[in-house]
């Protein structure tokens, strides 16, 4: 009898950290037909609204923000039309990256050969000479002693992500290469993406960063309007943590947005939307669409803070300076949008007496992110890759690197590269065109009749089923288990690579894990109790 228990409790130690996993895997969405259909109408039946609402009660505040969706929907034409028009224009259209070094973390075999995968390049004598990399490196690099070298990139301590050192490279004409489908698929992006979302992998907690005298560990890292009930339920989570999974949730949605509504018809040969896509990727998980909205939150009060950086920055391809009136113009009504709605209060992350631990940690992770673009197998999605991770590292390094004295154009006039201020203002882009697009979606939704409407979930729902069901003699289950096992395991270990006290935490984590386990063991099922109104 004895054996028994010992043996249950071993079980349970070994599975009890992915329980929850598995109940989030048999409530999928797209795998019960009732509450899918609901989740999709939510976000294709939704009215948008043309007035702002961030002065008055938010009536869907957008979690860890300061702003609402309400807020964001009302301004996302305006914003759409100026910042469409200012990615075409010379200074934001070319962004020269180095598309061919050899991805750092396996051997990548899995090219597309699709030939919407590739891209096309512009000959060096077609760009203005002052942003050549022969001109802009002469300004623009620092010395040796201020950052960290690697083959072809650096980063320096402030840096979110990994640069091109300007050795290597091809100009690309942004316009000319828009984001679409390319057909690149199969085990070589998921292997990507596996690796993106597996450096959400923390040592440390909030509880780590928050004074000891603090009177509420679980809350007190949050200001009033930037709290959530459920940051109540596991006091734990790091804030840190969620917004990392946050931001690289909504680049991968905003990513498949563009995909969905760019995809060309296999029967008609035509390029256009396509709604099935967009219910099976985005919309029957609306908590997707949320984090585009997170995104564009937090890129806005980035672009809010670099306001006068931005304004005083030289666009003149010529040197006439009367080209770049329109580039300023319409960059100007872009911050003055930002400044109205970018509500983010970024002294909300990294406090507390290890704060600049976690904020190391975080910044090791992303830029980790951003040499997981040398791995994707497709040069369009690699392009589009480098952009907006690049974009997104910007933002952060804004938001938690920068004080106002460094963000004044007098006194730091080399503040960033024009590869980031190019990638921040395009990053943007994408992802309040992904909320343009939303609204086309709706558009379709809307003129679909109840029984296409009830075929294309069914339809999502089949495709889901085929991607990610076993087949009647596999042994997926026990082998995911084991993969997840071993996954946390990784995490751990890569804890203590990274510090002592991430490894500490990460053990103590696991040892309560455990007790928990142990608890639940000898714990009455249940059955016995009354039916829960939540269930």
């Amino acid at each position: 009898m004895f054996t028994r228990h010992l043996y249950a409790l071993f079980l349970a130690c070994l599975f009890h950290p992915f329980a929850s996993h598995a109940a989030d895997t048999q409530q999928s969405l797209l795998g019960n037909t009732p509450a899918r259909s609901g989740e999709v109408k939510s976000v294709l039946e939704r009215e948008p609204v043309k007035e702002a609402a961030c002065k008055h009660i938010p009536t869907g505040p957008i979690e860890t923000t300061q702003c609402d969706y309400e807020t964001i929907e009302s301004v996302t034409d305006e914003l759409y039309n100026e910042l469409h028009a200012l990615v075409e224009t010379p200074f934001f259209k070319y962004f020269r990256a180095d598309l061919y070094r050899e991805c750092p973390y396996w051997q990548e075999n899995g090219f597309c050969m699709n030939r919407e995968c590739g891209i096309t390049t512009v000959d060096e004598s077609e760009i203005p000479e002052r942003w050549r990399a022969a001109e802009l490196s002469k300004i623009e690099m620092p010395v040796g002693a201020q950052r960290t070298e690697l083959p072809g990139c650096y980063y320096r301590d402030s840096d979110y992500c990994f640069l091109d050192d300007m050795t290597e490279g091809d100009y690309i004409d942004l316009t000319l290469n828009p984001e679409r489908f390319t057909g690149y698929a199969g085990p070589s992006a998921h292997r990507v993406w596996k690796a993106i979302y597996e450096e959400n992998c923390f040592g440390m907690s909030a509880w780590d960063v928050l004074p000891e005298s603090s009177p509420n560990k679980a809350l007190g890292i949050l200001p009033d309007s930037m709290k959530s009930t459920d940051d109540a339920e596991d006091p734990k989570e790091c804030l840190e943590r969620k917004v990392y999974y946050k931001v690289v949730s909504g680049l991968h949605a905003s990513i498949s947005t563009h995909i969905c509504h760019d995809t060309m018809n296999q029967t008609t040969g035509e390029w256009g939307p396509d709604l099935k896509c967009f219910i099976s990727r985005v919309a029957a998980y609306p908590e997707r669409l949320q984090y585009i909205y997170f995104d564009a939150v937090l890129l806005l009060r980035a672009v809010a803070r670099l306001g006068p950086y931005l304004t005083a920055y030289d666009y003149c391809a010529s040197g006439t300076h009367e080209d770049d009136a329109e580039t300023l113009a319409r960059l100007t009504r872009v911050v003055d949008v930002a400044r109205a709605v970018g509500r983010f209060d970024e002294t909300a992350l990294f406090r507390g007496a290890n704060a600049d631990v976690l904020k190391e940690e975080f910044k090791d992770h992303f830029r980790n992110v951003t040499r997981i673009m040398d791995c994707v197998g497709c040069d369009k999605c690699r392009l589009w890759g480098k952009v907006q991770t690049t974009g997104i590292a910007t933002a952060l390094k804004i938001l938690f690197e920068l004080d106002e004295k460094a963000l004044d154009p007098k006194a730091n006039t080399n503040l960033l590269q024009r590869s980031e201020v190019v990638a921040l203002l395009n990053t943007l882009h994408r992802l309040v065109e992904s909320l343009h697009m939303v609204q086309d979606f709706r558009r379709m939704w809307a003129e679909s009749g109840a029984e296409e409407e009830a075929q294309l979930v069914a339809e999502a729902a089949s495709a889901h089923k085929a991607r990610h069901s076993p087949g009647a003699n596999s042994h997926d289950g026990p082998q995911r288990v084991l993969a997840d096992v071993l996954e946390r395991i990784a995490c751990w270990v890569r804890a203590c690579r990274d510090g002592t006290l991430g490894c500490i935490r990460g053990f103590v984590d696991g040892i309560q894990d455990m007790l928990e386990a142990a608890f639940s063991v000898f714990q009455l099922s249940g059955k016995d109790q009354a039916p829960r109104s939540e269930l």
